[in-house]
Formats: structure tokens, sequence, C-alpha cells
């Protein structure tokens, strides 16, 4: 899920931090989805990126201290987030954890969120606590964080965050099994299940960020579709569920040059 128009270049992401802190019209917050993750709009000096583990004041630093151990933990054992760290590092985006991921307070709506002013991933801690989630949530901003990394990406052009929206569920949510769940799939159109899967994703996305129609947003899906969904860098296969892609997608990147170190 992203959100906020990264117009800036990356020698600017210092000054548009500072000037992000500034943002006062609330329908523009509500337009690109700001207003749904509050603490974006905090100094940079209060907020943003990994805290210390010994800043114990109040229940919100609490939810703070876990969300950041479990990602942590995601860092260091999950193969797949060691891809995408890899890929990035590859693709002249190192991440460091203590400036690029942020674990704060959301909107309930939300599970986390990628803003590309600030170039940071957003976990949401009051939303997402076990570590299976984190790690999903994890891989799908971050590969929102690669696209902008490697792409051109304008997410105020609804296609361009269509695209990213389609890579990420293709990438990191969608399998038969939750494809059959979320009412998307049934004997008899088994082949396209997965498919429907990744707009069906993609769709909810863009609708709980963005101020537009469902049919603005399933036009732009169908319009970047079958380019999009054939994309899949930097994992290079859809990831099924119980099954061992993760560590394979992990063991190939070496072939595809990417850092796994």
């Amino acid at each position: 899920m992203t959100f906020i128009d990264p117009s800036s270049s990356a020698e600017q992401l210092e000054d548009d931090k500072l000037k992000s802190s500034r943002r006062s019209s609330s329908s523009e917050d509500r337009q690109w989805g700001y207003d749904l993750y509050p603490q974006r709009r905090k100094k940079s000096t209060e907020t943003h990126g990994i805290t210390s583990l010994l800043d114990t004041k109040g229940q919100e630093n609490i939810s703070k201290i876990k969300c950041e151990r479990t990602i942590y933990k995601c860092i260091k054992q999950s193969p797949i987030i060691k891809l995408m760290m890899g890929a990035l590092k590859s693709s002249g985006c190192p991440v460091d954890i203590r400036r690029h991921i942020s674990c704060e307070e959301c909107a309930p709506t939300v599970s986390g969120g990628y803003d590309p002013i600030l170039n940071q991933v957003v976990i949401c801690q009051n939303s997402v606590h076990k570590i299976g989630h984190i790690q999903s949530v994890l891989l799908h901003e971050m590969i929102h964080m690669f696209d902008y990394c490697r792409h051109d990406l304008n997410f105020k052009n609804l296609d361009h965050l269509a695209c990213t929206e389609i890579r990420a569920a293709n990438l990191a949510h969608c399998s038969f099994l939750s494809a059959w769940t979320q009412g998307d799939v049934s004997v008899f159109n088994i082949k396209q299940a997965h498919g429907d899967c990744v707009k069906s994703k993609a769709l909810s996305s863009i609708l709980a960020t963005r101020d537009v129609s469902t049919t603005e947003a399933i036009d732009a899906i169908e319009r970047v579709f079958p380019k999009c969904y054939s994309d899949l860098e930097p994992i290079g296969r859809r990831i099924r569920r119980n099954s061992d892609d993760m560590f394979k997608a992990y063991t190939e990147g070496y072939y595809y040059g990417y850092d796994n170190s």
C-alpha cells in the first residue's frame, strides 16, 4: 500500500522530509492517504525510524518496541525479506532499518504503507503483531520501495499506483488458498484464481488510500495488468503458501546479482 506523491529526486529527500512536517491541508492529506498515518505529519525529530529499545514510555512505546524487535527478526531470519534487502542494496538503494523502516500508530483500516518522499516503509504497530503478518507487510511495502528505486514512478499517476499494487499483491499475498478464502476462486475457475486475487487485493489497496471511484481504480488495474502481472522482479516467482519458494528465491537471487550477504 502506497501513499504520498514522490515528486522529489533522491537528492531532495532530506529537504522533502522537512517540508512534509509542515503539511496543513486536511483535504490533501485525505486525497493522498496521509490522514491514515498521523505520525507522518509530526516533526521529523518526533518520529520516523527504528527507535531505541530502551525507550519504554507508555503503551505506544511498548508496542513500538515489540514491532521493531519483530522487524529485526524478520530481516535476520526471513529468506524473502533478506532477498528484498539484497535486491534493494544491489539496485543502489540500501536499506538502513533505523532510517527506512518505521513502526507507527496508524488508522485501523491499514496495516502498513510506503512513503516515497521519505523513502520509508511504515509498519502499523497497532494493527500487525505476529511475525508472519509483519513479514507479509514488510514484503509488500519493500516491493513498492524496489519499484520506486528502479523505476520513475509517479504515485499521483493512477496507472503507476495500480502497477506497483498489482506487483505487491502478486508477489507478496495471493496464493490458491488466500484466493479461495476471499471468494476469488471456485472449482470452475482455478486457472484464473491467482489473477483474480491479485486484482482484488490491488483494488482494495488503492481504494483504502486514494480518493478515487471503484470504476476509476478498476479501469487503471485493467490497463496495466498484463504487463505488471508478468513482472516478477526481484523475486522471480510467485510465492506459494506452505512451500519452499521463499528459500528458492533467496538462493537464486545470487545468480541475478542480488547481494545476499
